[in-house]
């Protein structure tokens, strides 16, 4: 009678353990690094959000000697014709007017991106200045 594993080929139980635990621990890795990078580039969208109403005050500015101050725009009907309707995750925004001058532009997103806020500084004399918190 022949052997019956004599000649068998495969992996043995312990290597293919050792493969399962090997991408496990990269999983583990590159899950919270995928997720991370994801939420950057759905802040973008805030971004751009931000820097579209900051043009937009500035041409406000430039026609009526004053910037606007906004709560809720993003809308159909918004004072500075910033339509954000067809975002996913900023569809609104809250612009307000600095004491000296200058505004800031608050968007807090929804959905998948909720707890991410984009905050754009705009000064009366320099470069705005825009942070994202809640990543």
């Amino acid at each position: 009678m022949k052997k019956i594993l004599g000649n068998a080929k495969g992996f043995t139980l312990i290597e293919l353990m050792v493969v399962i635990i090997i991408v496990g621990v990269l999983a583990s890795i590159s899950v919270p690094i995928y997720k991370q990078y994801v939420n950057k580039s759905r802040a973008a969208e805030g971004q751009a959000l931000c820097g579209a109403v900051a043009s937009a005050e500035k041409v406000y500015f430039a026609e009526h000697n004053a910037f606007l101050a906004v709560a809720g725009g993003g809308g159909v009907a918004d004072p500075l014709n910033v339509v954000a309707t067809q975002n996913t995750y900023f569809a609104a925004y809250d612009a307000t007017l600095a004491p000296v001058g200058g505004f800031t532009v608050t968007a807090v997103g929804a959905g998948d991106a909720a707890g991410v806020t984009v905050k754009l500084v705009q000064a009366a004399a320099g470069a705005a200045v825009i942070t994202v918190t809640g990543l």
